[in-house]
């Protein structure tokens, strides 16, 4: 059953308001993700996707995230709209952040933006922002979308969303 949309106040968008199927637009906002001092990847050149009842995910550009960090992680997944995802671990001398980041090699003919463009789950990093606001991470163990103050909810992923 689906929930009742949180009030919007004018500075917000609603993830009520997304679209079914997710869609890929462009987006300049400035995303940051740090860890253990070291920049993982800066861009205002990302993918955000968005959906119904989900707060954005965000791809970036690989030129835009820190060179040799990134190792192939074991396991795939299907989306229904985006095709086949692969995972990443973050690897940063010792520290092994694993399967924190997903992206389609081979995206469907709509999402043929996301191609080599990886997402990252927020909440393993230190820090991850939008435009300089913390990110809260989307709840759930699967989601990866990124909550700021600019979105209104609620978000699929909290407990009793299954059916959303």
């Amino acid at each position: 059953m689906r929930p009742d949309p949180d009030p919007t106040h004018p500075f917000q968008e609603s993830v009520w308001a997304f679209p079914r199927p997710a869609v890929a637009q462009s987006s300049s906002v400035h995303i940051i993700i740090e860890h253990q001092g070291v920049t993982i990847a800066d861009t205002r050149r990302s993918v955000r996707v968005i959906e119904t009842s989900h707060p954005p995910s965000y791809y970036i550009p690989p030129d835009d995230i820190r060179p040799g960090l990134l190792r192939h992680a074991s396991g795939r997944s299907l989306c229904e709209w985006k095709g086949e995802a692969v995972y990443w671990d973050v690897v940063l001398g010792d520290i092994v952040l694993s399967r924190v980041g997903w992206s389609y090699p081979r995206p469907s003919p709509a999402f043929e933006a996301l191609r080599d463009h990886v997402a990252f789950y927020a909440a393993p990093f230190e820090r991850c922002t939008v435009d300089g606001e913390f990110v809260v991470p989307q709840p759930g163990r699967f989601y990866g979308g990124w909550i700021t103050s600019k979105l209104s909810g609620p978000f699929k992923g909290v407990p009793g969303s299954d059916g959303w």
